[in-house]
């Protein structure tokens, strides 16, 4: 697929990360414009001399598809930027929201993304109003035929509309979560940065093949699989990744879906520790603070995957540095790489360590053939310790306590009895 040729414009030289959002949309950045100061030209983000750049730049270089802006605009800059360059400019959240959109393929998705879109668009409709009124011609967004002002009003009945839905939709999801708790399955979820690995963590650990893609954002959707793991039931999500400085209605459009995150039994926290330190630095502290956002209390455990990559000193270096910040003190840490499945058994200990409300008990019923069908969904809903034959079977169980006052109530149906 040919590449579109696009620019960046940066207030700094921090400019990797947009350029790899650009490539995810199939933008080739053929030059970055970077105009250091600490603060965004109040009219038009950058000045005036460097817009007379820019557009010199364009206007030499016709093949310019798009100029993006490493940073959020306020909708008068971003409208004095179009007509300057004749050009659409998307800053860093139009651009994230339009990956947002290309890799939405489920219905709770594709709302989901449509919601965040049109809650963004709301104030740039709201300046091409004001400037349509003042007799500017509307920019590329507004679509020049309609009145912007009839498209405002689209926006708020849309925008009620798609919230209906979301709400319909979250309320189905918690049904399915309660049915699964109450059938003995604990809830793990899988978070992290985006593109640090999640998805094919779940295909380790589920032995699924789930779609793995090396580019940001190939998860918007939830997708659940059960761990394969001859203990307790355990269902596997993985969700939206995380990004930096995500505005509040972005990250509450996509509520129902990080809720998953947020009612877990245990957090799967994935790292890329390959990563220079800075950069793990700043993706663990993005990571922990949307967990914060969302509001999760349950047990988080720590990550780190593509150990294969790097050296064991420089691994101990990057984790010292990590201490030195506070990120992951008190949490629980596991290093594995998932390309050559090592320290997989380690991780799944310490999953199954950490789930919460796990009892132990003892039943002792007659054999025949309901108790052998109660034992056969007794191994599918919890973790079998022991079991033993005579003229009568015991059975050492572990599981939740949800789970246990079933099996009590069954084995007490068999004439079963519960053994100190």
């Amino acid at each position: 697929m040919n590449q579109n040729n696009a620019i960046i414009i940066s207030l700094d030289n921090k400019n990797s990360e947009i350029i790899e959002l650009a490539s995810s949309l199939n933008y080739k950045i053929v030059k970055t414009f970077v105009q250091k100061r600490l603060k965004p030209n109040v009219k038009s983000y950058i000045g005036a001399g460097k817009v007379e750049e820019i557009k010199d730049f364009i206007d030499e270089n016709n093949t310019i598809k798009l100029v993006i802006v490493n940073g959020n605009l306020k909708p008068s800059q971003w409208f004095i930027l179009e007509k300057k360059f004749s050009l659409e400019v998307y800053d860093r959240l139009r651009l994230i929201l339009a990956i947002f959109e290309e890799r939405a393929e489920r219905k709770e998705a594709k709302l989901q993304v449509k919601l965040a879109q049109l809650e963004y668009e709301r104030p740039f409709v709201r300046e091409l109003i004001h400037r349509t009124r003042s007799g500017e011609h509307p920019g590329f967004m507004a679509g020049g035929e309609y009145q912007v002002d009839d498209y405002y009003e689209m926006i708020k009945k849309q925008m009620k509309k798609i919230k209906e839905s979301l709400k319909n939709i979250r309320e189905d999801r918690e049904i399915r979560r309660r049915n699964r708790h109450e059938s003995g399955f604990y809830l793990i979820s899988l978070a992290g940065y985006t593109n640090a690995g999640k998805s094919s963590l779940l295909n380790m650990l589920s032995g699924e093949k789930v779609k793995v893609e090396g580019r940001l954002f190939s998860t918007l959707s939830t997708t659940t699989r059960r761990i394969i793991n001859k203990d307790v039931p355990i269902l596997l999500t993985d969700t939206v990744g995380f990004i930096e400085n995500l505005p509040s209605y972005v990250i509450n459009a996509f509520h129902s879906t990080l809720e998953e995150i947020k009612v877990a039994d245990v957090i799967l926290l994935v790292v890329d520790v390959s990563e220079e330190i800075k950069i793990i630095l700043k993706k663990l502290k993005v990571s922990l603070d949307e967990l914060i956002e969302i509001g999760v209390n349950s047990p988080i455990i720590v990550i780190f995957n593509k150990i294969d990559l790097i050296s064991q000193k420089k691994l101990k270096e990057k984790i010292n540095q990590l201490k030195k910040h506070n990120l992951v003190n008190n949490k629980k840490l596991v290093f594995i790489s998932i390309k050559n499945k090592i320290n997989i058994e380690k991780l799944l200990k310490f999953i199954h360590d950490s789930l919460p409300r796990l009892v132990i008990f003892k039943i002792k019923m007659p054999i025949n053939k309901e108790t052998q069908s109660l034992i056969s969904w007794i191994y599918k809903k919890s973790n079998v310790l022991d079991i033993s034959y005579d003229n009568f079977v015991i059975v050492l169980i572990q599981c939740d306590s949800i789970i246990r006052e079933k099996i009590v109530s069954r084995c007490k149906e068999l004439k079963g009895i519960v053994v100190n």
